[in-house]
């Protein structure tokens, strides 16, 4: 059994009281301001988790006014995030750029050599940290757990799991459930979550390991369900959904959603975009988001960030490890 969950600290939201719209900029802690557009660079393609969390970062940012130049979001996803930590080591010291970051920040380096050692980046803030659930067509005759593996199993390998790019964290959560029930799964890489989505409510795949921000919308309108969650404990949202560990699986698995700059990124930069994001983690309409999205809000930044991103590399190589995906 696998269990990739860890806690570095404790819920680390800053003590000091909650921000009105507009009332204090990064800024206050800095002398540094950017002087044009940030660019938010998005190592994963439209639609998915890490997109819709990027466009709502940079839609309250720009409501709360909590940065002096507009946030231009920017989608690189090729090469399961290749592309886009290419693009920021070949930026080095760029103080006008960030990159909105998922588990493909460990797993990709480690499956490629493309060059990149994510030591080298620089941490500026983790907002929360992302769950996992099954999902299966609403239409579906699988109602539990317990189903869901005996129907994979008569399927004789041609159950079919839609998940986000190869090697990714959709991969992985299915190889972990291939290996903790001995089955075979046909894995089908998409693009983006929001394409896996509209997969799986089509017809053209059998479940989905999905965000429940990247299904909520089909879960609400009645044509996906729930079976299981990778979490701990229940998530509020899916009181009813029991988690795999309660039924005796530890299967246990979170997606990390920061933001990290390039190598040599000015401390006055750092410390600005530091303090926006801790500010937007401080914001009514974030903190409303996580729980109606199923996220567990988790600010954590500096050193302890990057323990953070180091440990988790760790982990990762382990599992790619397992599944021989690993360069």
């Amino acid at each position: 059994m696998i269990n990739i969950f860890t806690r570095r600290s404790a819920m680390a939201l800053a003590a000091s009281a909650l921000l009105t719209a507009g009332a204090a900029l990064p800024a206050a802690a800095s002398d540094w301001a950017p002087n044009k557009p940030i660019e938010m660079v998005i190592m994963a393609g439209q639609g998915g988790g890490a997109d819709r969390l990027a466009r709502l970062f940079q839609s309250i940012i720009q409501k709360e006014k909590l940065a002096t130049m507009p946030v231009l979001p920017v989608n690189k996803g090729g090469g399961s995030g290749a592309e886009a930590l290419r693009y920021l080591k070949d930026n080095g010291g760029d103080d006008h750029k960030i990159m909105a970051t998922l588990n493909s920040y460990y797993t990709t380096p480690l499956r490629t050599d493309i060059g990149v050692d994510i030591e080298e980046f620089t941490p500026i803030a983790r907002m929360a940290l992302d769950t996992f659930v099954l999902w299966v067509n609403a239409d579906s005759d699988i109602q539990t757990l317990d189903d869901w593996v005996a129907a994979v199993k008569a399927s004789g390998g041609t159950w079919k799991m839609g998940g986000t790019g190869t090697g990714q964290e959709d991969s992985l959560v299915t190889a972990m459930l291939e290996n903790e029930f001995d089955i075979e799964i046909t894995y089908v890489p998409f693009k983006g979550g929001g394409d896996v989505a509209k997969n799986l409510v089509g017809g053209h795949i059998d479940s989905t390991v999905n965000n429940p921000s990247e299904q909520m919308g089909f879960y609400n309108a009645g044509k996906a369900r729930p079976i299981a969650a990778f979490t701990p404990e229940r998530l509020e949202a899916f009181p009813d959904v029991p988690t795999a560990r309660e039924l005796g699986h530890d299967i246990v698995y979170w997606m990390q959603r920061s933001f990290v700059g390039p190598k040599d990124m000015p401390a006055e930069a750092v410390a600005y975009y530091t303090e926006l994001f801790r500010a937007l983690s401080q914001t009514e309409e974030w903190q409303t988001y996580t729980k109606e999205k199923a996220l567990m809000a988790d600010f954590l930044s500096g050193d302890e960030l990057q323990a953070y991103f180091l440990e988790e590399r760790e982990k990762h190589a382990e599992i790619l490890n397992m599944m021989g995906e690993s360069s």
